[in-house]
């Protein structure tokens, strides 16, 4: 059986950094940081709960991102 493959690094960023900001402008400051995984949701989106390294989750209303949150 192979062995599982790293998963991937996160960088060493804070997700309430991109509370406040513009959806477009935190999703490319995310992955200019090493984000490889920016996923943009509505508020009460119903999204599956597993965790995945590597990825940054945003809630957007009007616009902006109200929630920031890994995995």
């Amino acid at each position: 059986m192979a062995p599982n493959p790293a998963p991937p690094k996160e960088p060493q960023d804070s997700p309430q950094g991109y509370v406040g900001l513009d959806a477009g402008d935190a999703e490319q400051i995310a992955r200019q940081r090493g984000w490889p995984t920016v996923r943009s949701l509505p508020p009460g989106a119903i999204i599956t709960m597993e965790y995945r390294a590597g990825r940054l989750n945003f809630e957007v209303r009007d616009g902006v991102v109200a929630r920031a949150w890994k995995g």
